[in-house]
């Protein structure tokens, strides 16, 4: 698990890096944190390294305040998980536009920072694999539940998500890659389980409205799938 702090306080930043490590001890849990003096710093950062899963934001910062750092953030990335820290309670209605996780009031409290990322684990533990894709130089990862299907079209398969992503790699290749929760049709398709509204015999439509062609043989081992899987 990657965390990160991001707070114009060094001693905060020091104290609450400290608990962390400390939390992540008593889980017995492999947790590397990286701290930022600024959200500006952290945005630089961002640029070139997106793993992160979970972000420990301040709120009052000088520059650019923790807010407006999380809505930047949760433009593209909905699966980060953000915790604000605050010195207010002012705040909290803001929380809700980028989904926070929780709000810690400073001076953080063990036993609530300890709360939070037990709770934060827990989704984690949920939504942590992901699809990494090499694409223009720069890795990007995609969450299993937000891949819908993956499709083939002579040497190249998309990957359909929240944006389609289209590279030279076979069907087989990704199905290694992929967990339980997808199911291989055939040499054309890999669906998301989660994502199917309906099967028939012709047919299989998403919960996007997307309607792809069943070869056949594919609907009983697609109905076994989803009755054993799901």
């Amino acid at each position: 698990m990657r965390l990160a702090i991001c707070d114009d306080s060094k001693q905060d930043t020091q104290f609450v890096q400290s608990l962390a490590a400390d939390w992540a001890k008593s889980r017995n849990l492999d947790l590397q944190s990286l701290t930022f003096p600024s959200a500006e710093s952290f945005l630089f950062h961002y640029e070139e390294d997106k793993n992160f899963d979970i972000l420990l934001l301040d709120i009052e910062m000088d520059g650019m305040d923790g807010v407006t750092l999380a809505k930047q953030i949760r433009q593209e990335n909905e699966a980060v998980q953000m915790v604000f820290i605050t010195g207010y309670s002012d705040y909290i209605a803001e929380g809700y536009e980028v989904a926070a996780l929780h709000y810690l009031m400073k001076p953080v409290k063990q036993e609530k920072l300890f709360s939070v990322l037990d709770r934060a684990l827990e989704k984690w533990k949920q939504n942590e694999r992901c699809l990494n894709l090499e694409l223009s130089g720069a890795m990007t990862r995609i969450p299993f539940y937000e891949i819908r299907y993956l499709d083939v079209h002579k040497n190249y398969v998309t990957v359909h998500a929240k944006q389609d992503y289209t590279l030279k790699r076979t069907l087989g290749d990704f199905e290694a890659e992929l967990d339980q929760r997808f199911h291989r049709v055939g040499r054309s398709y890999i669906l998301n389980l989660k994502h199917i509204r309906r099967v028939t015999k012709a047919e299989v439509i998403l919960s996007d409205g997307t309607a792809l062609p069943l070869p056949r043989g594919a609907y009983e081992p697609l109905n076994r799938s989803i009755i054993e899987r799901t």
